[in-house]
């Protein structure tokens, strides 16, 4: 379809994620959306381990639901994600592009050569001789696996973008309060910290559902379908029995301390930002009792994100199962927004 706007293309740990909106006079309305399930082990920390079931599984997306569009947007993640606050010269996009790696190189834990490297402004440069911004590095091999899954599925990449943006795209609330969006994924945990949409700290926590119930098996002496079970069904909130309680508390403990830990850096670093408001996304953010769970741990706000409120019109989607597929799609609604603006 000439003039579509690619589609936001969420390759997960558990599911690889799509979601379509077309551009209308009253904003962005969504057009279709679909999902489809990974075996164990396909993606592993957001690293494609088997690229020959990605690309079947996007196929398979493809022909099950109605995608008016070939085009896409790739979210990536990584545990080597590396998102820092710098300076760099003042240049025009296209040569700094190409100045970035020398500019760079010694402020980076991965060599420059094995990196996709981005900018991204937090000022307008105006004429200073430098300019302000976050500098993204994620390792090369893994954007180019996915990338190749997705062209060998028939598709055409038009870009790839960093998943915690898609998040702020999505999922931010603009107002004077410092808030975190935290989306819990199957193995890995994005937050994304921000004022007003300005990004103050990005990170990737190699954290997520999965070890939540591998926690609980190993703490209640069940098999891990069981703890998924209990964990789904129960979560913090028991089954009546305390001991399920306990397990369930001890096993987003770590979690919890990851994001302590952030929120602590960011109150006593340079920004001396304080964050008021926790917004949950992400299939294992809807363990029962999590969001009441965090609040009373680290004593802010606590709720759960919109990630369709710049999404007009979607009753039609909502009436086909949109309204259960929202949680877990803040990553994908994100991508297709940054396409479309």
């Amino acid at each position: 379809m000439a003039g579509a706007i690619p589609i936001g293309l969420d390759i997960g740990s558990s599911t690889i994620r799509a979601v379509e909106v077309r551009r209308t006079k009253e904003g962005y309305t969504l057009a279709a959306f679909g999902q489809v399930a990974l075996a164990p082990g396909t993606v592993t920390g957001g690293v494609i381990q088997d690229p020959v079931a990605v690309t079947g599984a996007i196929k398979q997306l493809w022909t099950t639901h109605k995608f008016g569009t070939k085009h896409v947007v790739i979210g990536v993640t990584n545990p080597q994600l590396v998102v820092r606050e710098m300076s760099v010269a003042n240049l025009p996009a296209k040569e700094l592009r190409q100045a970035l790696p020398f500019q760079v190189k010694d402020a980076l834990p991965l060599a420059v050569e094995k990196a996709v490297l981005d900018f991204y402004p937090l000022e307008e440069p105006g004429s200073n001789p430098t300019v302000r911004g976050l500098l993204i590095a994620t390792p090369k091999d893994a954007v180019l696996a996915a990338v190749d899954a997705a062209q060998k599925a028939g598709l055409t990449v038009k870009g790839v973008d960093l998943a915690s943006f898609a998040l702020l795209r999505a999922a931010s609330r603009l107002d004077t309060q410092v808030e975190a969006i935290v989306d819990i994924g199957a193995e890995v945990t994005s937050v994304v910290v921000h004022a007003d949409g300005e990004p103050l700290i990005v990170r990737t926590v190699p954290r997520g559902g999965h070890e939540i119930t591998a926690a609980m098996a190993t703490r209640l002496g069940i098999s891990a379908q069981e703890a998924e079970m209990v964990k789904c069904r129960f979560g913090l909130h028991g089954d009546g029995n305390p001991v399920t309680v306990e397990a369930a508390g001890e096993a987003v403990r770590p979690i919890a301390s990851e994001l302590r830990s952030s929120f602590t850096y960011l109150a006593s670093g340079e920004r001396q930002k304080q964050v008021t408001r926790l917004a949950l996304c992400g299939g294992s953010a809807l363990m029962p009792g999590l969001a009441e769970h965090l609040q009373q741990q680290l004593g802010i706000t606590v709720m759960y994100a919109d990630s369709a409120s710049r999404l007009r019109d979607t009753r039609k989607g909502r009436e086909n199962g949109f309204d259960s597929f929202v949680p877990s799609a803040a990553v994908s609604i994100g991508l297709t927004l940054g396409a479309a603006a």
